[in-house]
């Protein structure tokens, strides 16, 4: 199987930490050699992408509040953000289900862009890019719900979450007086969204049934349902029913292992098998 058959599939089986990942890397990288290469067609597409800092270009943009989360200002920028996302995103799937991620997420997108925007009225701001407020919604969130939880960090050891939402938090709050200050509000905005979210979902509230569209855009697939058959008396219609109705148990125990382990946990013989399948 080649590196664009192994990623092919990784996006199709993979979840959805997975596939927002694939989404922001390659929109970002894409906006680095254009920006390299064509700079002035860059210049001219990014405020189409980015969240303006002119609350009116904003408002006449309102699909930007959710775009700009997947652009990045630069490399170390875009390789930050991704292993925060895939390193929280993995704890929060710990006690929440996929749908409910995605929905932290782009609430706290949300949040971030609402809080700028709002900022935009009083101060002079440029383009805002970056998944860092979507991302502190879910990390925060989830320090919420689940505040003495412990995690190993490398080079400090174990440190329970609430401490880390409360070391995130008091930084961006100094950093308010640094030239990037519609960032760092961002970061609060998106912080506010995720335990807002939290808070009405252990209320009984889910608000991830609004996004159930947008959830369908990003689910793997589940495996072809079976058609119905009409069997004859004919041992090959026997044996042809027989070996599609072993492949599609193959087929779901191979999903489970990924929903339990991710795609990177098959062996290569399953990745090929689902491979061959996803081409029948």
């Amino acid at each position: 199987m080649s590196f664009i058959q192994d990623l092919k599939q990784q996006y199709k089986y993979g979840g959805i930490v997975q596939k927002l990942i694939f989404w922001s890397v390659g929109i970002s990288v894409f906006l680095f050699i254009l920006k390299g290469v064509f700079s002035t067609f860059y210049s001219m597409i990014i405020p189409y992408i980015g969240l303006s800092g002119n609350w009116f270009s904003a408002l006449i943009k309102p699909w930007t509040i959710l775009t700009y989360a997947v652009a990045h200002a630069g490399v170390w920028h875009l390789i930050f953000n991704m292993l925060i996302l895939y390193f929280i995103g993995n704890l929060f799937l710990t006690f929440f289900n996929q749908k409910q991620f995605l929905t932290a997420y782009i609430l706290g997108a949300v949040g971030g862009g609402v809080f700028y925007i709002l900022a935009s009225l009083f101060w002079q701001m440029g383009i805002l890019v970056g998944a860092s407020a979507a991302i502190m919604s879910p990390l925060i969130g989830l320090a919420f719900y689940a505040p003495h939880m412990e995690v190993r960090l490398a080079l400090i050891g174990r440190v329970k979450m609430w401490h880390i939402a409360i070391f995130i938090v008091i930084l961006d709050i100094f950093q308010l007086s640094s030239s990037n200050f519609g960032g760092h509000l961002a970061h609060l905005g998106g912080a506010l969204s995720g335990v807002l979210y939290i808070r009405l979902l252990t209320k009984g509230t889910d608000l991830s049934c609004v996004f159930d569209k947008l959830v369908n855009l990003f689910k793997h697939r589940q495996g072809a349902k079976f058609k119905k058959v009409y069997v004859n008396k004919k041992a090959d219609s026997q044996t042809k029913v027989t070996e599609d109705k072993n492949k599609q148990q193959k087929i779901d125990r191979i999903l489970d292992k990924i929903s339990k382990s991710g795609y990177e946990s098959l062996t290569k013989e399953e990745k090929d098998f689902l491979f061959r399948t996803g081409k029948d």
